[in-house]
């Protein structure tokens, strides 16, 4: 138990390159759905206020959002330069004066070669969409985080209610033994020791709806809030799964589309890097002024740097290591998905199993035998060790079906998650 209480869409580059918009929610409205008042929270609006008011995913959907920008500003065109230089003036003998001053007026483009510039913007734009599955993906994890936490709250919620009636169980074993030491029937002791039971069984009522406060906090702590203003959920639900039908889902999961699209971005960055290494033209054009003899005059200029020294291969090396970097990852991110899709699967088997013999076995026979135990106690016929070791195997029963009711939950939010199935296919 000493866990117990510690509980993107995929972005494809064609639509980047035509300048679509992130999808929703990482590009979703910046007023926030507030929850009301008071009304009981369910999974659905606990998972609807991370879509619409987590921290973590606005953040992540500004950083789409200026990368986009950053794309936009990555195809513009390079200025041209305008130039104004005055000659053979303030000088000394006939230069003396401005009678002989040559004034030229220039303007000078840069052009880039090799499509540097439509390099340069697809990187960029391959870029803002790695940022807008990245942004899917701290999604998905807030998501998966909000509604594991959100069976740790019913967990919790349960367990304080469980621990309530343990600790008025404990009452009524008090006043039985209370009868028979006045009858003089049990020694003075045995009522000292189910008093002392009976405070911790008491203290432990307290920690548990302490819990209950410190998870609803936590939880909304996920949206942003700093002051719960949910309502506990009363219901019992198991989310169940049908699990042969939802296996071989992985294709949407956020993982995989986050190295899909950094791998399409490497790739990008890489033909960026080599096209640096074409030198560009630059076309100069003016008009000259002698003011001697009044004439006018055209200039035309062409250079070209010379890729004697750098040509960036370096660079172009350095970014063909990170494509190869990101291929791998791509390999290895849907391998480990696929081994963490096999791993919840078996996780639910074994969930479901261990639920249904702590419910339908275990407690049904610990509170039999706790019952039985009681009534031979209050008739003489058991010590009182015996009653009480028969309470605590009772109340071990109730916390394990409350546990297993909430790790099999887990379990299925977990899968869930991974195949990208309700609540986590984007439609609440």
């Amino acid at each position: 138990m000493k866990n117990f209480w510690k509980g993107a869409c995929s972005v494809l580059i064609a639509a980047a390159f035509s300048g679509a918009a992130i999808a929703a929610p990482c590009n979703g409205p910046d007023d926030v759905r507030a929850l009301e008042p008071g009304a009981p929270l369910t999974l659905t609006a606990a998972i609807e206020q991370i879509r619409f008011a987590s921290p973590e995913v606005r953040r992540a959907a500004l950083e789409a959002r200026a990368r986009e920008a950053e794309a936009d500003q990555a195809g513009r065109r390079l200025n041209p330069s305008f130039g104004l230089e005055m000659e053979n003036f303030s000088g000394s003998g006939p230069l003396s004066g401005f009678d002989q001053v040559e004034t030229t007026l220039s303007l000078e483009q840069t052009f880039e070669l090799g499509g540097k510039r439509v390099k340069r913007e697809r990187a960029a734009r391959a870029g803002a969409a790695l940022a807008s599955a990245e942004c899917t993906a701290i999604l998905r994890e807030i998501e998966l985080q909000a509604s594991l936490l959100f069976f740790d709250l019913k967990a919790a919620q349960e367990l304080a209610v469980y621990a309530q009636e343990a600790a008025d169980l404990s009452t009524t074993l008090t006043e039985t033994v209370s009868k028979r030491v006045e009858a003089g029937a049990a020694a003075p002791p045995e009522l000292s020791r189910v008093q002392a039971e009976q405070a911790s069984l008491k203290s432990a009522a307290l920690r548990a709806r302490a819990n209950v406060d410190q998870t609803r906090y936590e939880l909304a702590a996920l949206w942003g809030s700093g002051e719960p203003v949910f309502v506990l959920p009363s219901d019992r639900t198991i989310y169940e799964v049908n699990i042969l039908d939802e296996i071989g889902g992985l294709n949407s999961h956020p993982a995989l589309s986050v190295a899909r699209a950094d791998t399409e971005a490497r790739n990008l960055q890489r033909e960026a890097a080599k096209s640096i290494g074409t030198p560009d033209l630059t076309v100069s054009a003016g008009l000259r002024r002698f003011e001697e003899s009044g004439n006018n005059a055209l200039l035309l200029g062409f250079s070209v740097p010379l890729p004697i020294f750098d040509r960036n291969r370096d660079a172009a090396r350095a970014a063909e290591y990170r494509a190869n970097s990101a291929r791998i990852n791509a390999v290895a991110t849907k391998a480990r998905l696929r081994s963490q899709q096999q791993a919840a699967i078996s996780q639910i088997r074994a969930s479901q199993t261990r639920l249904a013999l702590l419910e339908e076995e275990a407690l049904p026979a610990a509170r039999s035998a706790y019952e039985a135990s009681l009534t031979g106690y209050s008739a003489g016929r058991f010590n009182l060790t015996t009653t009480l070791d028969a309470r605590k195997s009772l109340l071990d029963a109730g916390v394990s079906v409350i546990d297993a009711r909430r790790k099999l939950n887990a379990d299925i939010m977990r899968l869930k998650s991974l195949i990208s199935a309700a609540p986590f296919d984007g439609d609440l």
